[in-house]
């Protein structure tokens, strides 16, 4: 049973929201930050990567960065750049890349359902980039981006949410600079949020496919809360957290490809000796090669780009890990050919999201990392077999797009 309530939304006039409207904080580097924020006063850039109104060599960590933040989202709320609605409400986030289309309930999600497992993950955090979002919403005192959550379709919230959608006009429709539309409606109807509410308690779960770091941050500020606050209610709105959830089978994922600075001491031909032991190998030529199936990989080396595929035994296709892509590729390649121990930690390998495509290996290999490796995509029913396991995931394993945006809604916690 999930829990989950309306909420008043901290939002941008209208006609601002394009403008207002950034991506997601940790899927830009400072320099593309700075970039899309420059001569746009109104970017939301501005109170999620604060550090680009800062010195240029700043440590993104430095307590003046979540000052900073701070004080940029007060100006915008006194400038009534941002406008909190009169009431609590539901909002519907729809987005629209290409020919795919994702719809979401904007929704508070209870922390204690992240502490009991209603709330599922698969993947782990890392303590300095959760501390880092805690002190960012501890300073700010709201959840500025939401985190994003995936449930087993229910067709009677789905039909609810479109019938809501073909009644109204949505309060902001724009394209964004990566030309993905947004659209967003408002649902004030207490009949219809009551009706909302009551299907969640029969949705029994709730998996987070991104916002890992949001949504662990966000439990451990309530926590701290209630520690200091030793009469707590459970209104408050830190026992909550922000969150866009979304229908499993509207979500779109592209693979999170990898890439390794060197051989690790082995020549080309040694390399690609050791690779054939665990997978059959095929020269595919020049064009880069994107796998159209489970198991199979494409690898860029010396300017050629192979097809390689997963040999019977190598993999233990019952283990809900052990048998995803990223699971064969790190347990049969990375770790014992190229020495890839730990790649959460590991300075050796990049991660490359699917958005950028296949060339943006080759470029990195041709530039002088050593090979890359594009992969199949993971499923979602892959992600819910993982998660429902208990079990994590290994690093940059999903890569879902369209992204949600920063700044159309905010959720101020007192």
């Amino acid at each position: 049973m999930a829990v989950v309530r309306p909420f008043m939304a901290l939002r941008p006039l209208p006609e601002l929201a394009e403008r207002v409207s950034s991506p997601p904080y940790d899927v830009l580097s400072r320099e593309e930050a700075e970039k899309l924020a420059k001569d746009n006063p109104y970017s939301f850039l501005h109170v999620e990567r604060a550090e680009i109104d800062l010195e240029e060599n700043i440590d993104p960590y430095n307590e003046a960065v979540y000052q900073k933040a701070r004080e940029n989202f007060m100006k915008m709320k006194e400038k009534k750049i941002l406008i909190k609605d009169g009431k609590e409400c539901y909002y519907i986030y729809r987005e629209r890349m290409g020919d795919r289309v994702q719809t979401g309930l904007v929704a508070l999600v209870s922390i204690d359902d992240y502490l009991n497992g209603v709330v599922k993950r698969h993947e782990h955090t890392l303590s300095e980039k959760e501390e880092d979002r805690v002190k960012h919403m501890d300073y700010c005192d709201a959840h500025t981006s939401p985190v994003f959550l995936a449930y087993k379709a229910d067709e009677r919230l789905k039909n609810l949410l479109k019938m809501w959608i073909e009644r109204k006009t949505p309060v902001y429709d724009f394209t964004s600079e990566d030309g993905v539309s947004h659209s967003v409606w408002v649902i004030e109807d207490v009949e219809v949020m009551k009706e909302i509410t009551e299907i969640f308690k029969e949705i029994p779960a709730l998996y987070i496919a991104d916002g890992h770091h949001r949504a662990a941050a966000s439990v451990a500020l309530g926590l701290r809360r209630r520690e200091s606050l030793k009469n707590y209610s459970g209104k408050e709105g830190f026992n909550y957290f922000l969150a866009v959830i979304v229908p499993h089978d509207e979500l779109y994922i592209m693979p999170y490809n990898r890439v390794v600075r060197d051989l690790n001491g082995y020549s080309e031909e040694g390399f690609i000796q050791k690779v054939k032991e665990k997978f059959t190998l095929e020269e595919v030529g020049v064009t880069p090669f994107e796998p159209k199936e489970k198991h199979t990989f494409g690898m860029y080396l010396k300017g050629k780009w192979y097809k390689i595929k997963a040999k019977e035994g190598t993999f233990d296709s019952s283990d809900p890990i052990g048998c995803l892509d990223v699971s064969i590729l790190q347990d049969n390649l990375l770790k014992p050919i190229l020495g890839i121990e730990n790649p959460r930690t590991d300075k050796r390998i990049e991660f490359v999201g699917g958005i950028r495509g296949t060339k943006e290996l080759e470029e990195k290999v041709n530039k002088g990392m050593a090979v890359a490796f594009s992969l199949y995509p993971t499923s979602i029913e892959e992600i819910f077999a993982v998660a429902d396991f208990g079990g994590i995931m290994p690093p940059k394993s999903t890569w879902f797009e369209p992204k949600l945006r920063s700044g159309i809604f905010v959720h101020e916690i007192d």
